[in-house]
């Protein structure tokens, strides 16, 4: 537990409530990916968001049932807008790094450069920073100022409204967005749910725990740059969800539900440096071969010269095979799939403003 990072998130609400509806299709920011992906680096004891509440009622509750304070910055109406939410959110970061030596790591969620000086305060004062935006509304200065930068776009759970039709919500009478650029950005690739972090149902089959456990591993992998071990895994997995138990999906105990998921070939276990705490690795997938073959196979079938598109494809890969399952293989959802065959050279993907959705070649 000592070891853990201790981190502080600070949220420029009205940043990336904006940035998200303008550049990702429509859709309402949602905590969750940014919490998923930051219980892979450590324990949040901090959660605070700045804006003006009654531009963002919706948001107000799910945030308020995610456990984050919310720090009301009113904007007077006929006056020029101030820089009032931002100046606080600073001072507060600052405050919290002083008399919270604990604290290791601060998370500035927002695209503004404006928050670029802070990032360079709090590393003079030996605090590890992340930053967290939205990638067309974020300034090309702030990444750079960062030890690690997470565009929303790519967190695991970041659905665009067009590939579900779900999400999109606006802000009552929503101020102009401070972020950079007016281009809609391509979506990146959705997740299983667009619900809020509360109304998020426990993961009750083992095919949707071994996505997670797979995907968990992999992000520690990631982060961490070494070995993974079980005790780990179950802790970053009660981060991600505390509602987390393997004796809801029929397992006396966490090193039970490995060994099966290992017998199914999503994880391989070594012995660890501690006795009864194996290491966890991700195993080869086999088959992922084989499905990139199909995917390309039907894509070069149904291809007009312009590309194939993503919507209905998943359907038109099941008639050809219909035990086909993206989930199986270790994808959360099947754009992620794309993107890996696209990633291996199988296809091309790429969005089309015009078509509005992926296509997908096949590379000559």
């Amino acid at each position: 537990m000592d070891e853990e990072e201790r981190i502080a998130l600070f949220l420029d609400y009205e940043n990336l409530a904006l940035g998200t509806r303008d550049h990702l299709g429509g859709i309402s920011f949602q905590l969750r990916p940014v919490s998923d992906a930051l219980a892979e680096r450590g324990r949040v004891v901090v959660r605070r968001a700045y804006a003006d509440w009654s531009y963002f009622d919706e948001d107000r509750r799910m945030l308020t049932r995610s456990h984050v304070e919310l720090i009301e910055m009113p904007q007077r109406m006929g006056y020029a807008r101030k820089n009032a939410a931002d100046i606080k959110m600073a001072v507060d970061a600052l405050e919290l790094a002083f008399v919270r030596d604990y604290i290791s790591t601060f998370v500035v969620a927002t695209g503004d450069s404006d928050f670029t000086p802070l990032v360079h305060k709090l590393r003079e004062l030996n605090k590890r920073v992340i930053g967290v935006g939205v990638r067309h509304s974020t300034s090309k200065l702030l990444p750079p100022a960062c030890d690690e930068f997470l565009y929303y776009d790519d967190l695991e759970g970041v659905e665009p409204a067009g590939e579900s039709g779900e999400g999109h919500r606006e802000p009552k009478t929503a101020p102009r967005s401070r972020g950079q650029g007016s281009r809609v950005a391509p979506p990146s690739e959705p997740a299983a749910e667009t619900v809020a972090e509360e109304e998020r149902p426990a993961v009750s089959d083992v095919d949707d725990v071994a996505v997670l456990v797979a995907q968990t591993v992999s992000g520690l992998q990631r982060t961490g740059g070494g070995q993974v071990s079980a005790s780990e895994l179950k802790r970053t997995l009660l981060r991600k969800d505390p509602t987390f138990s393997e004796a809801a999906h029929g397992f006396r105990a966490f090193g039970e539900l490995l060994s099966h998921l290992e017998q199914r070939g999503v994880v391989e276990l070594s012995e660890g440096p501690a006795k009864g705490d194996p290491v966890v690795t991700l195993a080869e997938l086999g088959d992922r071969e084989d499905a990139f073959a199909l995917l390309r196979q039907v894509v070069a079938a149904e291809s007009d010269g312009k590309g194939t598109g993503l919507s209905g494809l998943k359907d038109r890969l099941r008639r050809e095979r219909p035990q086909f399952s993206e989930k199986a293989l270790g994808y959360r959802s099947f754009l992620q799939f794309c993107k890996g065959a696209a990633a291996a050279g199988v296809v091309g993907l790429a969005w089309d403003d015009d078509a509005g959705d992926y296509l997908l070649t096949v590379p000559d």
